[in-house]
């Protein structure tokens, strides 16, 4: 059985570095997002001022704040101040309110937004000041949009060679009769998916070290975290929307109709799983929604390590939640694989 896949997970690899145009598209496209967000937010400011406030219940609507009546402000609500203090430190957020029973804010001495939000407070509470809160200083240097955003280019690669690199392909064999021949010999349907799927993981994981390598050269952005579990991240992503590209390609003999269900899978993740924008101040139905998508727990976990330093057991979760949502792609797609 192992030989089998074995020569299918060979020849699939030989057929993918010998397309000379793919191998350079797949390496070089990253790259260059990676350098053009570089060169264009190299402001390290953000136009827009965005205020933390926590409340008992981490509804804005449960308190009544002078605060929350300053326009042109997005007002983002919290149940604890615990995790968003990196954000101030990082000046992701200008300003943290914390609007329970001892009122207190946050703010970083060296964030020139975080001077304005803290001035607009003042204000707001001008009129009444024995409802000001409590002032805390916090420090940090501020975290560039580009350093913020290579882990979701990353990821963003992951998916496009992951669902491309197998749901594409085997509908082109099965168009071209490659299947049909395969069919004739003892080479299962389970066989096949799972040399696919160490072929097309073993691609990506080579392809996105040439891209972390060529971008980290290029660029200064932190790595604080674990390589073993960055690595296990990625492999982990990768897997699951392998076998979800997988799904797609089980039973389609036609190439633009799977290039169509591919594009419709893959943009609403590009949009709702933080790859390009946080999701923070989006609507309630969009949240849900981004936690439904792979690439969500993907970009989550990826940042989680690169920017806040977690350790393999810290994004153990997002792990074991990709592997499992993965191994239901797999199942699920080599019950629905025809040869023909």
């Amino acid at each position: 059985m192992w030989k089998r896949i074995l020569a299918i997970l060979v020849a699939r690899n030989r057929e993918f570095y010998r397309d000379k145009a793919g191998l350079g598209w797949n390496i070089l496209m990253p790259i260059m997002l990676v350098l053009a967000f570089a060169l264009i937010f190299q402001d390290e400011q953000e136009d827009l001022l965005k205020v933390g406030v926590v409340t008992p219940d981490g509804e804005l609507t449960s308190v009544v704040s002078p605060l929350l009546a300053l326009e042109h402000v997005t007002f983002i609500p919290l149940a604890t101040p615990d995790a968003a203090l990196e954000k101030v430190e990082r000046h992701q957020l200008d300003l943290l309110v914390d609007l329970r029973e001892t009122p207190l804010y946050w703010v970083n001495g060296s964030s020139a937004q975080g001077y304005l939000a803290e001035r607009l407070l003042a204000a707001a509470y001008a009129a009444e000041p024995e409802r000001a809160p409590e002032r805390r200083a916090v420090s940090g240097d501020a975290l560039r949009y580009v350093e913020w955003a290579v882990p979701g280019v990353l990821a963003m690669n992951v998916m496009f060679s992951s669902l491309w690199g197998v749901g594409w392909v085997i509908v082109r064999y099965r168009k071209n009769g490659v299947l049909r021949r395969l069919k004739a010999t003892p080479l299962s349907p389970w066989e096949f998916l799972t040399a696919q799927v160490m072929s097309r993981l073993l691609v990506v994981m080579v392809a996105s070290l040439v891209v972390y390598v060529g971008a980290a050269s290029l660029l200064d952005f932190p790595m604080r975290g674990s390589y073993l579990a960055l690595v296990a991240v990625y492999v982990s992503g990768a897997f699951c929307l392998i076998s979800l590209g997988l799904i797609v390609a089980s039973r389609l003999r036609s190439e633009e109709v799977a290039d169509g269900l591919l594009n419709l899978i893959s943009w609403p993740m590009l949009l709702l799983s933080g790859v390009w924008f946080s999701l923070e101040g989006a609507s309630f139905a969009a949240q849900v929604l981004s936690r439904l998508l792979p690439l969500t727990h993907l970009v989550e976990a990826a940042r989680r390590v690169m920017i806040d330093g977690a350790g393999l057991l810290e994004v153990l979760p997002q792990i074991g939640l990709l592997v499992a949502v993965a191994l239901v792609f797999l199942t699920l797609a080599t019950r629905l694989f025809r040869w023909e």
